[in-house]
């Protein structure tokens, strides 16, 4: 047995619930600053609620509901309802065209959809071709607003709340189900990731670890939460460990810092891009008054740029790497050790990470090939890719998992991320200077 146990999300939310019930655990800005915040107990009672709702229009265990929803109370609602009952939850992009979200619902087996009024327009004129949807469900609407009349043949959630019981029947859930499936970046065809309770179990233990979170972080969260980065580096961690979630609606680098001050958030997590565009904002005088002990990213900055951002902000940066099949953070620079810069670091607890050659044999240290992770399908790397047995063994062969990433391994163990296996720019099998 490994630290996973037998444990599955629903255990995890409910064991928090009962550890801190009246502990801030949500706090959601809109994008017009307006502030909302629930206690751990109210949150579950939320969640409770909402899949009630579900379960009261036939959407059972196995079912797969997507979630189309900005980032909002009602995405984490929605997700965590899912979960409850066994139902997989299939989050998608909400800048997803009519092509995307047609070949999303069909692909996925998609029997509802839990949306909001700016995207129901979109789905409107999806219903009539996707026949496997048979339930929709609209959130985040205005108190007051005639939205039943809008969408006569949809479940208006704040409606249906005033009758929904709190309290929440049992629901046989097993730590390998399937808890939700998020596709790839292919624009042909892209594959659908089947993420598991188990998954998601790990996830929050090797994040919380990592990071060192405890129940007295505040994690600020401003990237999407449809992304494995938001759910499974953010989300699940800072749940594992008791802290409080900061959400906004949308990312806003004018207005990171201020949020992160007001908030007193204490992490977060971002990306690369994200780095230059708050360093590229007009220096403030509050700079570096904040409570932020550590921002986690993914997708490298220039030395400069990390120089420039720690003086500037006093805060350190952590890089990491991963994927949606690694469950996100799969290396880590270690932040109780060397912080390299330019680095994704070491492989994450539980984990092997090794750089291997077109045979699948390890190569020596500084040396480019492709980055490889050990794993247990369905536990510490994805179960595999929905209805596509062919790419699941092609990805995952004698028990590694084959990322499709270049990188090389110096000689202290520290991993650098050199390119995509698909970029013609990136040359296997080259000696690099290895960094000491």
């Amino acid at each position: 047995m490994d630290c996973i146990g037998t444990q599955n999300l629903r255990k995890v939310l409910e064991y928090k619930v009962r550890q801190f019930s009246d502990k801030e655990f949500l706090v959601f800005e809109d994008q017009e600053g307006y502030v909302i915040s629930y206690t751990y107990r109210q949150f579950d009672e939320m969640v409770n609620r909402y899949a009630t709702i579900l379960m009261s229009t036939g959407i059972k265990k196995g079912d797969k509901v997507t979630v189309h929803l900005s980032n909002s109370p009602e995405f984490l609602f929605s997700f965590f309802a899912c979960a409850k009952i066994g139902v997989v939850i299939v989050p998608t992009n909400i800048l997803s065209g009519v092509p995307e979200m047609e070949y999303f619902l069909d692909f996925s087996d998609a029997v509802g959809v839990i949306t909001e009024p700016r995207y129901m327009e979109l789905f409107d004129s999806l219903l009539g071709k996707c026949k496997k949807v048979q339930q929709v469900f609209v959130a985040r609407t205005v108190p007051g607003y005639p939205h039943s009349a809008l969408y006569p043949h949809a479940t208006v959630i704040a409606d249906a709340l005033k009758d929904a019981p709190k309290d929440l029947p049992e629901v046989p859930i097993q730590c390998e189900d399937v808890l939700m499936m998020l596709f790839t970046h292919d624009p042909v065809r892209p594959k659908a990731v089947q993420l598991t309770h188990a998954n998601a179990v790990f996830a929050g233990i090797f994040g919380a670890q990592a990071w060192k979170v405890v129940p007295e972080d505040r994690h600020f969260i401003t990237l999407p939460l449809f992304h494995v980065n938001g759910q499974f580096i953010s989300l699940i961690p800072s749940l594992t460990a008791g802290a409080t979630l900061i959400i906004t609606e949308q990312f806003s680098a004018a207005k990171f810092m201020k949020q992160a001050r007001r908030h007193r958030a204490t992490t977060a997590s971002v990306v690369g891009a994200m780095v230059r565009m708050i360093l590229s904002e007009p220096p403030a005088e509050h700079d570096a008054e904040h409570c932020l002990r550590l921002i986690m990213y993914a997708i490298s900055v220039t030395d400069e740029e990390w120089d420039a951002f720690e003086s500037r902000f006093r805060v350190r940066l952590c890089d990491l790497w991963g994927m949606t099949e690694t469950l996100g953070a799969t290396t880590v620079n270690p932040i109780d050790g060397i912080l390299k810069k330019n680095c994704i670091g070491m492989p994450r607890l539980g984990t092997a990470v090794m750089v291997v050659d077109e045979h699948a044999a390890e190569v020596p240290a500084g040396t480019v090939g492709e980055l490889v992770v050990q794993g247990v399908p369905g536990r510490t790397i994805m179960k595999g890719y929905y209805k596509n047995p062919d790419a699941t063994s092609a990805t995952i062969r004698n028990g590694w998992l084959h990322t499709g990433d270049y990188a090389y391994m110096d000689e202290a163990g520290y991993f650098h991320f050199v390119g995509r296996k698909k970029d013609a720019a990136v040359s296997p099998h080259v000696r690099v200077i290895s960094e000491q």
